[in-house]
């Protein structure tokens, strides 16, 4: 049962890697996977699996991007210490709507909203507003290309983009860097500080999961939780390189595309079902 269970962890952690970074809704992926693969697990184990196997994913971008997180690295300048302080300054204030809001209704979104259905069309809507956006954008220049030029102002209103993401199927890095782009920001610096905004909000989501759940972890839970972890984290790792490296030349454009045939597959398929 054990090696059954935590090969299964290893498909979900590879599954959670990849969705977490593209904009494509992992929430998504995760309901198709967890027709095919199911944890033999508790039911609460299973719900705070899904979660909590996001610290593994967000360790990746803390690795890759520990030098220009770091405010104390004294090869730094005192100005580029300060702009990094800056910089988790307005990552804090972009996650203050998602932290109240979500800590408020987490329960009741999931209840009404944690459906095929919403997800499918959570797909097709964000695909088809990627498409929109990118041609909107198409020959025009971004305003802020520097994310020392990113104002508390358009932080914040990413971060109220942010809160579309508490609707499955919207994908957290779909909502913000759609957000990040209408409001005029590079495709890199939508990625980067989308990236970023991920560390307080999927450790504060894994805090209050494990709180919930409690730390009276079986052998087999813990070797179940770890290995998904870390599954994603090394899956993570190549999924951020690869969107970095892909929006330098390329748009959003073939994700949209992607989420709305996803979008169909996914409702066409609980439908049928």
């Amino acid at each position: 049962m054990a090696f059954a269970e935590i090969f299964k962890a290893i498909i979900i952690g590879i599954v959670e890697g990849i969705t977490e970074w593209l904009p494509i809704s992992s929430t998504g992926h995760m309901i198709l996977v967890e027709e095919f693969i199911r944890l033999n697990m508790s039911d609460d184990f299973t719900e705070m699996f899904n979660v909590v196997i996001q610290l593994g994913a967000v360790m990746a971008v803390a690795v890759i991007y520990f030098s220009k997180l770091n405010p104390f690295d004294r090869r730094k300048t005192k100005r580029e210490r300060a702009d990094t302080f800056q910089l988790w300054y307005k990552v804090i204030i972009a996650c203050l709507p998602a932290a109240v809001i979500g800590l408020l209704l987490d329960d009741w979104l999931d209840e009404h909203f944690y459906n095929s259905t919403v997800v499918a069309a959570m797909l097709i809507i964000y695909g088809v507003l990627f498409i929109a956006v990118e041609m909107h954008n198409k020959g025009r220049q971004p305003k802020v290309t520097d994310l020392n030029r990113l104002t508390y102002k358009t932080a914040f209103a990413i971060g109220l983009f942010q809160l579309l993401s508490l609707i499955p199927g919207t994908s957290r890095s779909g909502a913000t860097i759609l957000g990040a782009l209408l409001l005029g920001t590079s495709r890199f610096v939508a990625a980067e500080f989308t990236f970023f905004l991920a560390i307080p909000v999927m450790f504060g989501a894994s805090l209050l999961k494990i709180v919930k759940f409690g730390f009276d972890f079986s052998s087999v839970e813990a070797a179940v939780l770890l290995t998904g972890m870390a599954v994603a984290f090394a899956v993570s790792i190549a999924a951020i390189k690869f969107l970095i490296g892909y929006i330098k030349n390329n748009s959003f454009t073939a994700f949209g595309i992607y989420r709305i045939v996803l979008g169909v597959l996914v409702l066409a398929y609980f439908m049928l079902s």
